[in-house]
């Protein structure tokens, strides 16, 4: 197996995007350099040269298997979009073998690639739910959302401090955890500038923790320092943040939009319905969201034991792992 790279990251480096499920694959397949019959390219974490690397692998009769996630279009990428998504087109059509990674991943690919593969399946990415479980929360932690992953996009941080603006009116003590970069602007420290004054602005600025980038190895106890997971972002592909929180029991509130209610389904959270646009982003109204944080606090335990039952019952890590080794094996021999 060959992910691309000369070096697999681990767990304790952070690590963003596609390249979290090569880790997760890289335990069980090891990358391996030389003599490799499988080539596994994951479209959101695509080295550089991917395409010539592609083609040279089936020249040699090696397998190539592309993990699908979401496309570039123009609302998120701008009028550059199709820079993005050739080379993924042209993957697509090379691969032995795709995996989406949604339904929405899929419904994208065919709206912006045009592509139809070999040989293709949904199968949704998965987190091992033994070691992002239910830890003991203290019981004077006050309410606590949590706003996970990178935000490289304003509105989502901008949208989230609206969120805890007005659940403050409900619970005096609620706080908000924003973690990772801060990449909107050129520098970190700007965006942090920009983020910490309309916090003040809307009196909150003491109830906000920016936490920074942080390594999977980290994951399950920030998630587990939580309650509710706010998840802003629109149109999000399929965001393993989403199944990291369910698996350590937090209920999710978010976007309907993207391949999230996929993920979520009916009982794990509550979600805010949204046209489905490619011309721009249409972030979640603050107001709603925050009328369903307060619905997940009013029944917080059937809406927390929902969510860890469905990460266990649809997305271990198992088998994931195990239809990655039934299709490689179906591929050399």
């Amino acid at each position: 197996m060959f992910y691309g790279y000369r070096r697999v990251q681990g767990e304790k480096t952070v690590t963003i995007g596609g390249l979290v499920k090569v880790q997760g694959l890289a335990r069980v397949f090891p990358n391996t350099l030389h003599g490799f019959n499988v080539l596994y390219l994951v479209s959101s974490g695509l080295p550089q040269g991917a395409v010539a690397l592609a083609r040279a692998a089936k020249r040699k009769k090696v397998r190539v298997v592309i993990n699908q996630n979401g496309v570039a279009y123009p609302g998120w990428y701008g009028q550059k979009f199709e820079s993005i998504n050739a080379p993924m087109a042209e993957l697509l059509r090379i691969a032995d073998h795709v995996f989406y990674q949604s339904e929405f991943c899929r419904m994208a690919a065919a709206e912006f690639l045009r592509v139809r593969p070999v040989s293709s399946e949904i199968l949704y990415n998965s987190i091992d739910t033994n070691k992002f479980s239910p830890g003991n929360k203290a019981d004077d932690l006050p309410l606590t959302l949590l706003l996970a992953g990178s935000q490289d996009k304003s509105y989502r941080v901008r949208v989230a401090l609206k969120v805890l603006e007005r659940v403050a009116r409900h619970h005096a003590g609620v706080r908000l955890i924003i973690t990772g970069r801060l990449g909107w602007m050129r520098r970190t420290e700007e965006s942090r500038k920009m983020a910490l004054q309309w916090a003040s602005e809307l009196g909150i600025d003491d109830r906000v923790d920016f936490t920074g980038p942080y390594s999977r190895a980290m994951a399950a106890n920030i998630f587990r320092s939580a309650h509710i997971l706010l998840h802003t972002k629109y149109n999000d592909p399929c965001p393993t943040v989403v199944l990291e929180a369910m698996a350590c029991g937090l209920p999710v509130v978010y976007s309907a939009t993207g391949g999230v209610p996929e993920l979520v389904g009916s009982d794990a959270g509550v979600g805010i319905p949204g046209e489905v646009r490619w011309d721009k982003d249409m972030p979640p109204d603050p107001a709603d969201l925050a009328d369903a944080v307060l619905t997940v606090t009013d029944r917080y335990d059937h809406y927390s034991q929902a969510a860890r039952q469905r990460a266990l019952d649809r997305f271990d890590v198992g088998p994931w792992l195990k239809r990655h080794a039934e299709v490689f094996q179906r591929l050399v021999t």
